[in-house]
């Protein structure tokens, strides 16, 4: 199906390693992560951008006409185009058409082979014409995905030929460029300067760089479809089926990958693939394209949705037992770093949505939709019981039970929840003390881990009972932190999506009745958007409208009223809960929050939902165009929290728990 989208609005193709390819739908390259091969040499990190994109134009008997268009600082379009593509599609693949200015239509696609560093890329008329060229001129690198290029002496131009392809290894340390085609190559050594990227400059960042441009491919579009392969090293190479024939491999390439991709139900289902990612001998989850790798919060929240909801349970548990063995001290990792260094345990709260991921893929195991080997059982649950005893007798960042038997955390200088903007020494939202979702998850991990010992069934009594007694404040909601600073008694009035936690989006429910109807109300009237949930409300003095302008800028608006669209999952099932979770309430919840959300991935980020909107109408979507957990939300919410069938599988075990939750729990030994 044809789609007709702004040509600002951007593409993502994804290999399942950590690498992907990227650029807008009008093909002018706006940030410094849109390129044609950027490559995870360490899965998902260390990612190069190795080919930055490409000049294309026709060579025609009536004239030369480009089919693509770069900025160049301070803003010049070259060469214009003169139009944007006559259509363009997503599906099954970035699809464009071009029709010249002399009337001839050339289709354009790009894919990427799933599981390979390998990009395809073809043209072909779709009008039999005499005396058609094609001519390509690449633009190289050889950088980390996060820096930016400049003409230097040290890059090799040079290309090697063997095996019929061409190979460009730009600098030492670099992969391999490997390129095949059904072209002939013209060696023609330039730099290209001052590429000018709008998005970088609109974010406050550079945003000009140089490329190399070693030489032309020049196809004969008349005598056949154009076919061009390029590849990331050795594995890019073999990746290739029948080099140096491109036209064969590209034909191999396009019938696999069309067979792969019809498999998904749904264009959704198969924009969720491109998260799930390697790493080492298992799985991990990206948490958006184009600069996050895997983080632990993000990752565990996805996997409800990507994982659980759709059925991809083997995913499901290679991703935990993959993050099982990175316990320390209680704590999960919350980010591994791009080059190796040591991991970040900056987060109270991922491992914490770490036993609940673990939870529910063992209740799936126990309903019968999958079966988990008793050593991987163990090792999950071993991990659990470390995050739980770690947590309980105190770990890193002042995080420890206290005596109430909810969860302190936070000292001066770190930021540990979800709302983690830091600028400098500047922590915006500190939050310490005992935030209220991090009780929710807390809370919701005792109750998961009650049948490994009853120590933890009487904590989650207790911190229960604290809970309820301590957090509800007279104005008809939660206090969104108590104990601030550690200091008992003060508490954090300021109306947050976080409380929503504790009656909606995770296993259990912690209030209930008038005041768990009282707090959705006050949710959907003072933060809900149709983009997701404000993390501030409106009338709040430091509410920001606006996510835009410089890093200090953004940092500060992140969680002071910007949108966040991951948050209507835990809404939309909160809203349920209080009213009874019937047939009815589900089609009006649909209508109401989740149709509005739904149109989002025909917007930014094409097929994918963003990270963050305005929190001001008309919420024009920011941050990262493609984000895991805005997009699991809502495959949660069609397969767990909205769907239409007999109280069963995932939903049945949901209302189980509840129910459950508010019986008191056997007292035994301690361990």
């Amino acid at each position: 199906m044809t789609q007709a989208i702004d040509a600002g609005a951007e593409w993502l193709e994804a290999d399942g390693l950590g690498g992907f390819a990227s650029g807008t739908v009008g093909g002018v390259r706006t940030r410094r992560y849109h390129g044609l091969l950027l490559t995870a040499t360490n899965p998902p990190t260390g990612r190069m951008m190795l080919v930055n994109g490409f000049d294309a134009w026709i060579e025609t008997p009536d004239g030369t006409f480009p089919l693509s268009s770069q900025q160049y600082a301070p803003g010049v379009i070259h060469p214009d185009n003169g139009h944007d593509p006559e259509s363009f599609t997503t599906e099954p693949w970035p699809t464009w058409v071009f029709r010249l200015k002399d009337g001839t239509p050339v289709q354009q696609e790009i894919f990427v082979r799933h599981g390979s560093p390998l990009v395809a890329v073809s043209w072909r008329l779709l009008e039999l014409r005499a005396g058609i060229t094609l001519c390509v001129r690449a633009f190289l690198s050889g950088r980390d995905y996060h820096a930016l290029h400049h003409e230097n002496s040290s890059l090799r131009f040079a290309p090697q030929q063997r095996d019929g392809c061409l190979f460009w290894q730009t600098y030492d340390g670099v992969p391999e460029i490997v390129s095949c085609s059904n072209a002939e190559y013209r060696h023609e050594p330039y730099w290209y300067r001052n590429f000018h990227y709008s998005e970088e400059q609109r974010r406050g960042l550079d945003c000009v760089e140089d490329l190399a441009a070693p030489g032309v491919l020049r196809f004969e579009l008349s005598a056949g479809e154009a076919a061009w392969l390029v590849g990331a090293g050795p594995e890019g190479q073999q990746a290739i089926p029948n080099a140096p024939d491109a036209v064969r491999s590209l034909a191999t390439l396009r019938s696999a990958e069309r067979k792969r991709r019809a498999r998904f139900p749904s264009p959704l289902h198969r924009a969720a693939d491109a998260y799930l990612v390697k790493r080492g001998d298992g799985k991990t989850i990206v948490a958006g394209y184009p600069w996050f790798t895997d983080w632990g919060r993000d990752t565990f929240i996805a996997l409800r949705g990507l994982c659980l909801a759709t059925g991809r349970f083997d995913d499901a548990r290679s991703i935990l037992l993959e993050w099982s063995g990175a316990v320390s001290e209680g704590m999960l990792p919350n980010r591994f770093p791009d080059h190796g260094e040591a991991p970040e345990y900056n987060a109270v709260d991922a491992s914490l949505w770490y036993i609940v991921a673990v939870h529910e893929y063992l209740a799936a195991v126990d309903d019968g939709k999958c079966r988990v080997p008793r050593d991987d059982r163990k090792r999950l649950e071993n991990a659990v019981q470390a995050i739980l005893t770690g947590y309980a007798s105190g770990t890193r960042f002042g995080i420890r039970c206290a005596d109430d038997g909810l969860l302190a955390a936070g000292q001066p200088g770190v930021q540990l929840t979800w709302m983690d903007a830091k600028v400098g020494d500047w922590v915006v939202t500190p939050r310490i003390g005992k935030p209220v979702e991090v009780q929710a998850l807390w809370l919701n991990a005792l109750w998961s881990a009650r049948h490994l010992s009853d120590h933890w069934a009487e904590l989650f009594v207790r911190g229960r009972d604290s809970f309820r007694s301590r957090f509800w404040s007279d104005a008809g909601c939660l206090y969104d932190v108590v104990d601030c600073d550690h200091r008992p008694g003060k508490a954090d009035p300021r109306f947050r999506p976080n409380q929503i936690f504790a009656v909606g989006g995770l296993p259990i429910a912690l209030i209930e009745n008038d005041r768990a109807r009282k707090i959705v109300d006050a949710v959907e009237q003072r933060l809900w958007t149709p983009l997701g949930l404000r993390s501030l409300a409106p009338d709040d003095p430091e509410y920001a409208p606006h996510y835009r302008d410089g890093v200090h800028e953004r940092d500060g608006a992140y969680h002071q009223g910007t949108v966040w669209p991951w948050l209507i999952g835990p809404f939309v099932e909160a809203w349920l809960r209080v009213r009874g979770d019937t047939p009815e309430a589900r089609r009006e919840a649909r209508a109401r929050f989740v149709a509005p959300l739904m149109d989002q991935p025909n917007q930014a980020g094409l097929g994918h939902v963003s990270e963050v909107a305005d929190g001001a109408p008309p919420h024009a979507p920011g941050g990262c165009p493609f984000q895991a957990w805005s997009l699991s939300e809502l495959l949660r919410l069609e397969h767990v929290v909205l769907a239409d069938r007999p109280a069963t599988g995932a939903r049945r075990l949901s209302r189980a728990m509840a129910e459950t939750a508010a019986a008191p729990q056997p007292k035994g030994r301690h361990v």
